[in-house]
């Protein structure tokens, strides 16, 4: 399965989810963007493009308005890959309490 992590800049969350589950879980491919230009610009990280979303099987983002961005570049196509994790943009990359918080809310949904 190729499984895409979105969030805003691409320097905390997506970024830990990809490295992650990239090291824990070799069964899949994963990547990871953000979906500001202008924070992605100023992180000098990965802007997520059309063709990732096409790429991805399953599209994991942290926050509704991550879903709103998508669905008004997009409209409804990629709608039905994506899950939302609720995390908030209130960790640092690798935080041992974001690494947890996606282990329990990723997990589940790839043994599926």
């Amino acid at each position: 399965m190729n499984i895409l992590f979105l969030c805003t800049s691409n320097i905390q969350r997506s970024k830990t989810a990809e490295e992650l589950f990239r090291a824990a879980n070799k069964n899949h491919q994963y990547k990871s963007a953000g979906l500001s230009a202008k924070y992605v610009l100023k992180a000098n990280s990965t802007l997520c493009t059309e063709e990732m979303l096409k790429w991805a099987d399953r599209i994991y983002v942290f926050e509704q308005q991550h879903i709103d961005r998508i669905q008004s570049h997009t409209s409804e196509v990629f709608l039905p890959k994506i899950i939302n994790l609720n995390i908030p943009d209130d960790y640092q990359y690798f935080q041992r309490e974001l690494v947890l918080l996606l282990l329990e809310k990723i997990s589940r949904t790839l043994r599926t």
